[in-house]
């Protein structure tokens, strides 16, 4: 009973804190058997919260850092849940014996269930795959020297569309699986070091084909901007087109950052951005003229989807104000590493949302009768929903207002950014055409951006 709480509670979580999540390569998980889940690590305990509840298979355990069972409510969660616990070495004084925790990894896999790693063994604000820790390797092989069974290594690439941003995207992708075959045992008995290594890259490899990577920081904002430019102007990438066309972008159409045209094109983006920045606009702003009737029409919407919500919304609002605070000090207070903070706060309001209801939920029965009650405890869930509406209406309403003001204001430079932005597009799109891989499928073609007003 309390597994499938958690594993509710786990797709609960997930569902709420994102707006979409897209699942690609699921027909890569083997139905049966023993599998080892193998990702990239960008977002401390979400990361393993999305598996969970997308994977298609349970039980999943997952390997985490020892020192997260020192939260005295988190810890009947994860071994409710079976994580495994495991003592890193830079967080150990002394000699680390994991021991223990690899006998029940390898008495979950010899029964057909899954194990879950994060190879780069800490979360991580990178804009690339770091150094893979050889552990998964070492296990999958062992795994298979035991003789009792071996396990498939399915490969899992979590990409944020915006990280820690609250109802934002995701894209999980499932590569191929990597099996420990005949070959593989082989080697390893043959030279047990070379073969973990080797296993090692070759895993290294089959993650970063499912994951976004960049040199650095300044590489991937500037393909996200490029990414923006060159997309059909009313085009709604979904999570797998956005990843895609930035990966091609890296690996294709702007490889070569010597080249004297990529350079340029930096340059000017990199002025245009500057411009956008000093004026407090964004790019979406100036992708087409929009009328003063368009946007006041825009507004209006709004502002009665807030008024139809509002009387939804209040009481529950009311209600969850102090979750949100005791939650903001949890996250800041509390964090066991900076990208913790997140997930704390996502936790904290999990673990305390339910006994504010129950609670509320009592005291209206025993005041006003039973069915009171009952009608309190189906009300509050759906009153959490209408504030989080409110709140995105509110954000969007402020932005339009904003930005109506400011096109409005600002005149002569909204003309002159457009024709900047304009010239840019172009660019872009021709530097696509001649560089596109004719083998792949097309995201745009010549008539997407034709038929875009």
């Amino acid at each position: 009973m309390l597994q499938r709480f958690i594993r509710w509670l786990v797709r609960l979580i997930a569902d709420t804190f994102f707006r979409r999540i897209e699942v690609i390569g699921l027909e890569n998980v083997p139905a049966n058997g023993p599998v080892i889940f193998a990702g990239n690590h960008p977002n401390a305990l979400m990361d393993g919260w999305l598996l969970t509840a997308r994977c298609g298979r349970w039980p999943l355990h997952f390997l985490a850092s020892a020192g997260l069972w020192k939260y005295r409510a988190l810890a009947p969660l994860l071994d409710a849940s079976g994580a495994i616990p495991v003592t890193r070495r830079e967080d150990a004084a002394g000699e680390v014996d994991n021991r223990q925790a690899f006998d029940r990894v390898y008495l979950a896999l010899e029964s057909g269930q899954c194990v879950g790693i994060f190879p780069e063994g800490v979360s991580h604000v990178e804009s690339q795959l770091v150094k893979l820790k050889t552990g998964t390797a070492r296990i999958a092989l062992q795994l298979a020297a035991r003789g009792k069974a071996r396990a498939s290594i399915v490969p899992c690439g979590l990409n944020y569309i915006h990280r820690h941003r609250f109802r934002s995207q995701v894209l999980i992708e499932f590569g191929p699986p990597i099996e420990v075959d005949d070959d593989w045992l082989r080697r390893y008995r043959e030279d047990e070091q070379q073969a973990v290594v080797d296993l090692t890259e070759t895993l290294a490899a089959a993650i970063r084909d499912v994951t976004l990577n960049a040199p650095d920081w300044r590489t991937l904002h500037f393909i996200q901007t490029v990414r923006r430019l060159y997309k059909p102007t009313i085009a709604e990438l979904s999570p797998a087109q956005y990843v895609e066309l930035s990966r091609r972008f890296l690996q294709t159409y702007l490889v070569d950052r010597e080249d004297p045209e990529v350079q340029a094109l930096a340059a000017a983006i990199e002025d245009y951005q500057g411009r956008l920045d000093l004026y407090g606009l964004k790019d979406y702003q100036l992708r087409r003229e929009v009328s003063s009737g368009y946007a006041m029409r825009k507004i209006l919407l709004r502002t009665v989807t807030m008024l139809v919500l509002l009387p939804l919304a209040l009481p529950g609002a009311l209600l969850h104000l102090p979750i949100g605070w005791i939650a903001a000090v949890v996250g800041s207070r509390f964090s066991y590493e900076m990208d913790d903070v997140a997930t704390l706060k996502v936790l904290s309001s999990a673990l305390l949302l339910p006994v504010l209801y129950v609670g509320v939920s009592i005291v209206v029965g025993l005041s006003f009768g039973f069915w009171w009650g009952i009608a309190t405890a189906f009300f509050l869930p759906f009153s959490f929903f209408a504030s989080l509406r409110i709140l995105e209406t509110e954000a969007g309403l402020l932005n339009s207002l904003l930005a109506f003001v400011r096109l409005v204001r600002l005149g002569k430079v909204v003309d002159d950014l457009r024709a900047m932005r304009s010239d840019l597009v172009q660019r872009v799109r021709d530097r696509v055409e001649r560089r596109v891989d004719p083998a792949l499928e097309r995201i745009f073609t010549p008539d997407d951006f034709s038929a875009a007003p």
